[in-house]
């Protein structure tokens, strides 16, 4: 408990952008956030009063880091179960404890038991040798897709295997290097969609309304709420399966739930167990953000109200440009602001790189069409330095 203030203190591991945004959070509930970063150039370490320097998968930085803190929980999913696991067993408050947070880190765990509970997934395979592969592909049709079970993100982790030959060539380079495997169908799907919800320990649920997400080289670009022409039924079956998942999985926090929407159905893709990216729109656009709301539901407080605030609200990545701009992030962050003043710009702080997340655009309105081409503009400016409709700020 921080004597300060009389709030519990929460700990949060990993010093990224969602830690970043996490602070600001925390700082309108009157709460005191603890950070575990690795350098003090870490987004959230940037900006938070309270940090602690250590990596997540040292379990003697792990347990100095909780000894200050109310309770535990996450900016990524990487903190390796073990640890979880041991600081759970000297009574450590962790949300989402490491029980749940398994099906997040591994992707073969989360298929095997959301196939146990009947959620839709694609038909997977584990691959512990070319020919599981091989064999796969022979079954379920090519190509196929090779992820590795864990560590995959942005489109890492992921291999198109177009045939028996590419599956020999990539698969057994990948178990050479120790990379586990599985295997799965090539999904044919329309687009992709996300359902985010919330759960508190007392089981309280809270959705926000379903999105859609557009992906770009595996990296998503924007993200439109509400999902454009979705059936009611549809958007509310989501909503129903990730609160369904996020109770059979006893999740404490934030859960995305990334889906395919198929001609037969909803399939489940990914499973994150943090605020995730397809929710920054919710900062600005709904009545609860999912920052605000994760730190809700892990100190177990009731869950605030999901609805969104506009009929329409985009939110565009702006992503490092391939060649470095020859304007300052501020000049150009002067000029979008002049151009959108309608605009909710939210930079983390982090070198530009290209293709790397450094910030978000979000913009509300009246219909997604409009609103998508002014954020993408609006992020593809900060980015690049450059206007896409030809307009020359100079």
């Amino acid at each position: 408990m921080d004597p300060r203030t009389g709030f519990p203190i929460v700990g949060m591991v990993g010093g990224g952008q969602l830690a970043r945004m996490t602070h600001q959070a925390a700082i309108a509930l009157g709460q005191s956030l603890s950070v575990l970063a690795v350098s003090p150039d870490d987004p959230a370490a940037q900006v938070s009063p309270s940090v602690m320097f250590g990596q997540h998968t040292d379990l003697d930085a792990l347990r100095t880091f909780a000894d200050s803190c109310d309770v535990l929980t996450f900016d990524h999913e990487h903190v390796p179960a073990e640890h979880l696991r041991v600081l759970v067993a000297e009574g450590v408050t962790v949300h989402p404890g490491p029980d749940a947070l398994v099906h997040a880190q591994d992707k073969l765990v989360m298929r095997t038991r959301l196939a146990g509970l009947g959620v839709p997934v694609p038909p997977f395979a584990p691959v512990t040798e070319v020919a599981d592969a091989v064999k796969f592909g022979d079954e379920h049709g090519w190509p196929c897709v090779l992820k590795a079970s864990r560590g995959g993100y942005d489109g890492r982790g992921v291999w198109l295997l177009a045939d028996p030959d590419a599956a020999r060539a990539q698969v057994a380079t990948l178990l050479d290097a120790g990379t586990p495997l599985l295997v799965e169908q090539r999904v044919v799907m329309r687009r992709e969609l996300a359902a985010l919800v919330a759960r508190s320990p007392f089981g309280q649920g809270a959705c926000w309304p379903l999105v859609e997400t557009v992906q770009s080289d595996g990296i998503c670009v924007e993200v439109l709420a509400p999902a454009p022409g979705l059936s009611e039924e549809r958007a509310e079956r989501a909503q129903e399966l990730a609160l369904r998942v996020a109770a059979a999985l006893d999740v404490v926090g934030v859960l995305a739930v990334e889906l395919f929407d198929t001609d037969a159905g909803l399939v489940v893709n990914e499973l994150a167990m943090r605020p995730h990216n397809s929710g920054h729109w919710t900062i600005e656009g709904a009545r609860t953000s999912q920052f605000e709301q994760h730190l809700r539901a892990v100190l177990d407080y009731p869950l605030g109200a999901t609805d969104a605030l506009a009929p329409a609200v985009v939110m565009a990545n702006v992503l490092g440009a391939a060649t470095p701009p020859g304007m300052g992030a501020d000049e150009r962050l002067h000029h979008l602001l002049a151009r959108y003043r309608d605009a909710h710009v939210h930079l983390y702080g982090k070198p530009e790189r290209p293709g790397r997340k450094i910030g978000h655009v979000t913009m509300l309105g009246a219909a997604p069409a409009p609103l998508r081409e002014r954020a993408r503009l609006a992020a593809h400016w900060l980015s690049h330095g450059e206007w896409l409709d030809g307009y020359d700020i100079h």
